[in-house]
């Protein structure tokens, strides 16, 4: 008897302050990833399926995006004027480090 099938990984890659195309709100959208890995004996073996897609935290909509979209997207949001990458900390202009 085998035993396969698959599982779904779902990996949040940046919050960004994008205006919504539905709500027309400017708020914050999470920039997720989706793989889908065949599995054997419950063991992950290799991916299938990959997707990306933005989704608005004031109205909930999903929007799917490309791959070099969602790569823009989370460069524009590291990196960008008043973008920050996901889970850094933020320093002000001329404020030094935190030392203990």
């Amino acid at each position: 008897m085998i035993i396969f099938g698959t599982k779904g990984y779902l990996y949040q890659l940046a919050i960004l302050t994008l205006v919504c195309g539905r709500c027309g709100n400017p708020a914050a959208h999470t920039l997720r990833k989706r793989v889908t890995k065949f599995t054997l004996f419950f063991v992950p073996l290799f991916p299938f399926s990959t997707k990306y897609a933005t989704q608005c935290t004031f109205c909930g909509m999903e929007q799917q995006v490309s791959k070099e979209q969602a790569e823009q997207l989370q460069l524009q949001g590291a990196g960008g004027p008043g973008g920050q990458a996901y889970g850094q900390p933020q320093q002000q202009p001329g404020q030094q480090p935190y030392q203990h």
